[in-house]
Formats: structure tokens, C-alpha cells, sequence
């Protein structure tokens, strides 16, 4: 049986290559949001600390959890009063809901080839939000930072997928957006790595994956 393929979550599965922060800040400008993306950046990460601080955090799936950032959003941005914030949830879980209706026949399919893994930083409600996008039962592996207490870069979450799949970092695909979480770490303990990444994205610098994407349905050219 071929190698097992590790994907990141968000930004991978949900969109072709396009981090939680960019997605929020585009439906924040799209429903009249003025401010400028590197101040709504540091109100995003506040937002994401608080968030995992929400009581019964581990039971939200998906559209509770992007209601519930939203909300705190509204409350750190100083016009964020004057947001929609259901038409701001709305867009964003659209989008979501959609990338994961397209991707999910190619998962499916590999599924049927392959063991596949989910290794994401995330706030403990992986799971839930996995099986809200009708995704969860294509994994063999789902390992949530929060959940295991280790937060990727760190080599030690890899390697529970590794022992998991009870193979060598060198027989695994590592599959997501972030250049130094995902495909820099991943490369460097010896997985062939994808980047998922829009076309027009500048390779960072000294990153040297093993294939680029710009859309998840690409994955099977690159996997053959």
C-alpha cells in the first residue's frame, strides 16, 4: 500500500491555501471593515487565544466556533460594532462548507488508496469541525495540538503520526498552506512535502518543497 498522506486543516481542507487570518480579514473588508490587515492581524491572534479559552470549546464544530471568533472579533476591532456579524460568519462558513464538498470525492478516492492523517494546530474541536465538513471519516489519524499539547512545528507531533501509521517520516506526504509548520518542518525530518498555495504566491524564501498545488484537486497528479 502506498505511503500515508498528513494534511493540515485549516487553510488546507477548507481553502486552497488561504490561512484563517486572510479569509477573516477579506469578509471583514467585504462587509465594511476599515481597518488596515496588520493591526486586524494582531486583534486575529487575540481573538485565537481567547477562543481556545471558550468553556465546552471542544465540543463546537465549525459554525459555533466561527460565530463564536466572530463575535470576539467584533468586540477587539474598533469598528466592530458596526459589523454584520452573521453575514460575516455566513461568507466565511460558505466558503468553507464548499472547498470541503469539492475536495471531498479526491479524499475519498485516496481514502481507498492510502491511510490519510490530519496533523493540525487547532483549539481541541478538530473533530467536530472534521465531521460538520463531511470529512472525518477519511482520516485514519486526526491529531489536534490541543489535544496532544504539542504545536507543530514541533517534530514530536509528527512523530505520533508516524508511530501511528507505524511508518518512517521518508514513506509520508505532508499536504497544507503554511510554509514553515507544515512544509519546512515536515521536509526537514524527511516527508516528501505539497504546498498548497495561491499561483501568484512568491516561494518564500529557502523553502524548497517537494510539489507545489494551488488547489487540493490537483493532489492525485502529484500523488500518482
Amino acid at each position: 500500500m502506498p505511503g500515508p498522506v498528513l494534511f493540515d486543516f485549516g487553510g488546507t481542507l477548507d481553502a486552497d491555501g488561504q490561512p484563517w487570518v486572510e479569509r477573516f480579514f477579506r469578509g471583514y473588508r467585504a462587509v465594511g471593515g476599515r481597518l488596515a490587515p496588520e493591526p486586524f492581524e494582531e486583534c486575529f491572534r487575540i481573538s485565537d487565544r481567547l477562543l481556545a479559552t471558550t468553556p465546552g470549546i471542544e465540543g463546537l464544530g465549525l459554525q459555533a466556533m466561527v460565530q463564536r471568533q466572530v463575535g470576539l472579533l467584533r468586540g477587539l476591532l474598533p469598528d466592530g460594532g458596526a459589523i454584520d456579524a452573521a453575514v460575516w460568519a455566513g461568507g466565511f462558513l460558505a466558503s468553507s462548507h464548499a472547498t470541503a464538498a469539492r475536495n471531498q470525492p479526491l479524499l475519498r478516492e485516496l481514502a481507498g488508496a492510502r491511510p490519510l492523517g490530519v496533523v493540525s494546530n487547532f483549539t481541541g474541536n478538530l473533530r467536530p469541525c472534521l465531521e460538520e465538513l463531511g470529512l472525518l471519516d477519511c482520516f485514519d489519524v486526526v491529531l489536534d495540538s490541543a489535544e496532544v499539547g504539542l504545536r507543530k512545528p514541533d517534530a514530536r507531533l509528527f512523530s505520533i503520526a508516524f508511530r501511528a501509521f507505524a511508518v518512517s517520516a521518508e514513506e509520508c506526504w505532508m499536504v497544507g498552506d503554511n510554509p514553515a509548520a507544515d512544509i519546512a518542518a515536515a521536509g526537514q525530518l524527511g516527508c516528501s512535502t505539497c504546498w498548497l498555495a495561491p499561483a501568484e504566491r512568491p516561494l518564500p524564501d529557502g523553502l524548497r518543497p517537494s510539489r507545489r498545488i494551488a488547489a487540493l484537486t490537483e493532489l492525485s497528479a502529484v500523488l500518482g
